[in-house]
């Protein structure tokens, strides 16, 4: 039987499936990249990104889920010509927020770099951030009007292509270009990618201009203009002021972080390559096998509007069940296997000690982040946008608050910034069930979603570091080891999980 294309099962497969790719490019990208500039540069570079999530914040990411979620239900009613509006409207409001943004960032950035990100040589990438989210709003209101038709394949190719332009680019100005002083290491990187999103904005505009056709032959009716603008507002204003307050907080903590291991008595330059170490390398590592989550909430919040839009709760609760179980049946095994063998991964890849430092309480936080983000995006989807960012801002406050007040006790440095990315992932994730329940009705499944997969992946972690460790002992050289162990623990874990009842291929009926 061929797969519908329009599916909510073939956009999540097809956007996995580019997601997986582009992550794990991603990651060798990340890989050479941190062996070119060193873990200093690459805390300067994790200092400079915040910047750019705050200003698409301020400037696109509300708009991008109106364009996802009204097009969506646009489109469950065949009108064309309001889904060509609505993207109209939306790139006119992109512009006229970026404008005074990128004004303000112009006249301040030296105090920016100075006294908010606290290093003075953050100053040249942030001037050169500028056009890069220009281009990336552009973008990001093309490729959200593509999901939300539930046409996945433009943005899908096109996110296979920036990852690769994006690679090529920095690291090849990079090894023109290095040695240079760490400033403008980090400016050339963030040329790199503002050439990478130029790309991908043209393409997207161009493929969203010839999938829609002419403005004038669209079939059904232009809403009012202030009808739209209210429907736009709706979704926007919450959205796009939750990811605000939430970057901010994001981006505050991430700066806490070397400062507040400096005021408990470590050198700055080892602060800051602590920094880079764990957020530039083991977050990133932790979070590669969950490329798919990204691709399940792109798919899963246009169609929960759409259901919702038609008045189907019963088809509601049952996406959101089997997302729900591809979660935990999918990211469950790969945390259990990344805090086993990660260690030796680390240094494999980054040749850094410290990668594998901390790697149990920040998977438990990693899996926990999963569950937030994909109950956040179908509370987004269910019309449930003040809940979703009621839940988003005190994760990100505790998040906050952990970091600001435990990392500058003696002793503690880099504990107290796991332990509150673990206490708020868990808050967030707690809030938005209770948000979704109450909105949905959905029932909780503990042994299909928690109990078993968590049970088969405790075995499976527990057999695959005796094995590893055997293997090890009689010469096995690392490389092969891993990826033994890796095999071996992905069959055990689904053959216990078929023992206890639990059918991954569940996940793939087609609703």
């Amino acid at each position: 039987m061929k797969l519908n294309r329009t599916s909510m099962l073939y956009g999540t497969l097809l956007l996995t499936a580019t997601g997986i790719f582009s992550q794990a490019l991603g990651f060798v990208y990340r890989i050479f990249l941190s062996r070119l500039i060193g873990a200093e540069v690459m805390g300067l570079y994790q200092l400079v990104m915040p910047v750019y999530s705050v200003l698409l914040s301020i400037t696109a990411v509300g708009l991008t889920a109106a364009v996802s979620n009204l097009s969506a239900s646009y489109h469950a009613m065949e009108n064309r010509a309001a889904i060509a509006a609505l993207l109209r409207r939306c790139l006119a409001l992109f512009l006229a927020l970026f404008t005074p943004a990128a004004a303000i960032t112009l006249l301040c950035y030296d105090p920016i770099s100075v006294y908010l990100l606290g290093d003075a040589r953050t100053q040249t990438g942030l001037v050169l951030l500028l056009p890069c989210v220009l281009l990336t709003g552009v973008e990001n209101l093309h490729k959200h009007y593509f999901y939300g038709t539930g046409n996945v394949r433009p943005p899908a190719a096109a996110e296979l292509c920036e990852q690769v332009i994006r690679a090529g680019a920095v690291l090849g100005l990079l090894m023109l270009f290095l040695p240079q002083n760490p400033e403008r290491t980090v400016a050339l990187i963030v040329l790199g990618m503002t050439i990478c999103e130029l790309f991908s904005a043209l393409t997207l505009l161009l493929l969203a201009r010839k999938s829609l056709g002419r403005a004038a032959g669209l079939p059904g009716t232009v809403p009012h203009r202030r009808a739209l603008n209210r429907k736009v507002a709706a979704v926007a204003l919450p959205v796009g002021l939750t990811s605000l307050l939430g970057n901010l907080m994001g981006s505050a903590t991430a700066v806490l972080i070397p400062q507040r291991l400096v005021a408990a008595g470590t050198e700055v330059h080892a602060a800051m390559s602590a920094f880079g170490v764990l957020c530039g390398m083991t977050i990133p590592m932790l979070c590669l096998p969950t490329a798919f989550i990204g691709a399940l909430g792109l798919t899963l919040v246009p169609r929960l509007a759409q259901a919702a839009a038609l008045g189907r709760m019963d088809l509601v609760r049952s996406r959101l069940e089997r997302a729900m179980l591809a979660v935990s049946v999918l990211v469950l095994p790969a945390m259990a296997l990344l805090t086993v063998l990660g260690p030796t991964l680390g240094v494999l890849l980054f040749r850094e000690e410290g990668v594998g430092n901390y790697l149990l309480p920040l998977a438990v936080g990693v899996a926990l982040t999963c569950w937030q983000a994909v109950l956040s995006g179908a509370l987004n989807g269910v019309g449930r946008q003040k809940t979703a960012a009621r839940s988003a801002l005190l994760s990100a406050l505790t998040e906050l608050g952990c970091t600001f007040f435990l990392m500058g006790l003696p002793g503690v440095g880099l504990k107290g910034y796991v332990a509150g990315f673990v206490a708020s992932a868990a808050l967030g994730a707690w809030l938005n069930w209770r948000g979704i329940r109450a909105a949905t009705g959905l029932r909780a499944r503990p042994f299909a979603w928690f109990a078993a997969p968590g049970l088969a992946a405790l075995l499976m972690a527990l057999v695959v570091r005796l094995l590893f460790q055997v293997l090890q002992r009689h010469g096995l050289a690392d490389l092969p080891n891993l990826a033994a162990c890796a095999l071996f623990g992905g069959v055990l874990y689904l053959a216990a999980l078929q023992a206890q009842g639990v059918s991954p291929a569940s996940i793939f009926r087609r609703k």
